[in-house]
């Protein structure tokens, strides 16, 4: 398994309308028939301020690569680096340990 923290600070165009391709984003990570199961993916944002953290975690380099193939990743991707304002990092995770229950 393969963990990404992706993070920025939120620079650029509606909050609502950001937290809205969030949604739809993990909406397509759920139904997608390649992907379903395959990808985890959090988003969470510091409560009194602007930063966003994505966690991400994949099963496999194929699903990595599948979720890289398809068109709603792209437009995602390309949201992402609009509204960090084109600063955004991608920090590549290795777990050391981890509880049994994933609140």
């Amino acid at each position: 398994m393969k963990h990404f923290m992706i993070k920025y600070r939120f620079k650029s165009g509606s909050p609502e309308e950001w937290r809205g391709h969030i949604a739809q984003f993990i909406s397509n990570l759920n139904s997608d028939p390649d992907l379903k199961g395959k990808i985890s993916y959090r988003c969470m944002k510091a409560r009194d301020g602007a930063e966003y953290y994505h966690l991400a975690s994949t099963s496999d380099d194929e699903a990595a690569a599948a979720l890289q193939g398809k068109e709603f990743f792209k437009f995602y991707s390309a949201e992402t680096r609009r509204v960090a304002g084109g600063e955004l990092s991608v920090v590549p995770l290795e777990m050391i340990g981890e509880t049994d229950h994933r609140a």
